[in-house]
């Protein structure tokens, strides 16, 4: 008997070993797959649901492209994708099942910075990379110690690099030297846009007359509009978000309150037209990160392809997205496997990736290095005026 327990224990090690040395790529399922699952957290319903409608949309058709040209790693690519809400609390919840359920070798979004925050503690907890195309608060990839989250990356710019840019071209190019400033209180990315703006531009020799806020999801916001007015501002700083936005400005306009208003990307939104109606979005300019005006061969190209899967134009979100699985698939290509570690080495050492929202490379804290386009609304169109390199 015992030599019978002896030799039945001999052969299951023996398998064991074999098995492991004939491990194959698991695709994050931890069985052998045929496919590379990648998980998608997005805003697909809620307060900011077209930035999340608007990324996955550039994000599936990157990925089709992909598994029509044979995948990656002769892998196809498998997307498992699930709504957030447009809430942080969900957010979190969607990224604990991506990496723990779903097994997903990476997360691709949320869209917003505050729900990104919300999704970053799973999936470092379970080591799985993450990286969004749209959070720009400054401290998303960096904690409150300053220290790197190793498994935390972005491929848009920074709020202070979109502060910065706004507070100087309100100075020296609209040669504006009085602003307003109102913004949600509520929101980590309109508080980061406003602060840099804030240091930026009395440094340039501007002066602030007024700083008011407002909170997401009010609708009148005529007393703090008609209480700016008396300062006669000669250009109001309002980051937010395009459902307020849009109302902020129509009832600016209702008011008299003329002036340019300037803003961030996230204005970039077809809805932003629908809320605030043509007459009222001029002299209204914001940073972004793709103009739909570029003449690139790649822009081009995306332009058209996107156009003929969606039948609609594509929007900055679009672009964000589109890039953002490309990045990822490169990111795989070069780690060799659907292994969530060495994913994550690929992603940090990733140098002039050139995708259709400009060139980037990750820096040491896992942010892009790359161009911002400054847009102008001209009833309610966005037209390019210029580009700015880091």
């Amino acid at each position: 008997m015992k030599k019978t327990m002896t030799l039945f224990m001999a052969l299951a090690l023996m398998v064991s070993v074999l098995t492991g040395c004939g491990a194959k790529d698991t695709g994050g399922s931890g069985k052998e797959s045929d496919t590379i699952k990648i998980g998608l957290n997005y805003e697909l319903s809620g307060n900011v649901a077209t930035y999340g409608q608007s990324s996955v949309a550039g994000i599936e058709l990157a990925i089709d492209e992909v598994n029509k040209d044979g995948g990656v790693l002769g892998k196809q690519i498998e997307l498992i994708k699930v709504d957030n809400k447009s809430d942080s609390a969900e957010a979190a919840n969607v990224s604990t099942r991506l990496a723990t359920r779903d097994k997903v070798v990476a997360i691709l979004g949320p869209a917003t910075s505050g729900n990104t925050k919300g999704a970053t503690p799973p999936a470092m907890q379970n080591k799985v990379p993450l990286i969004s195309s749209s959070a720009t608060d400054d401290d998303v990839t960096v904690d409150s110690n300053g220290k790197v989250r190793e498994y935390i990356f972005k491929t848009c710019f920074n709020d202070s690099f979109q502060g910065v840019t706004m507070a100087n071209f309100a100075f020296n190019d609209l040669k504006l030297k009085n602003a307003a400033i109102l913004f949600d209180n509520t929101s980590d990315y309109a508080k980061g846009l406003m602060n840099s703006f804030k240091k930026t531009y009395p440094s340039l020799g501007g002066k602030i007359l007024v700083e008011e806020t407002y909170q997401a999801k009010e609708t009148d916001f005529k007393a703090v509009l008609t209480k700016i007015k008396s300062t006669n501002p000669e250009v109001i700083y309002i980051p937010g978000y395009y459902e307020e936005v849009g109302l902020i400005v129509k009832q600016a306009r209702e008011l008299g309150i003329e002036v340019p208003v300037l803003g961030g990307d996230g204005y970039d939104s077809p809805k932003l037209l629908e809320i605030a109606n043509k007459d009222s979005l001029h002299d209204v300019y914001y940073t972004n990160h793709y103009s739909p005006m570029d003449t690139a061969p790649e822009v081009v190209a995306f332009k058209e392809a996107f156009l003929a899967k969606n039948g609609k134009d594509a929007d900055a979100f679009n672009a964000l997205g589109y890039d953002l699985a490309k990045f990822l698939v490169d990111a795989i290509d070069r780690a060799g496997e659907a292994n969530s570690e060495k994913i994550k080495d690929a992603l940090a050492s990733t140098k002039d990736f050139k995708g259709v929202t400009g060139s980037l490379s990750i820096d040491e804290n896992h942010n892009p290095v790359k161009a911002v386009t400054i847009l102008e609304l001209v009833d309610g169109e966005p037209k390019f005026l210029k580009k700015l390199e880091p």
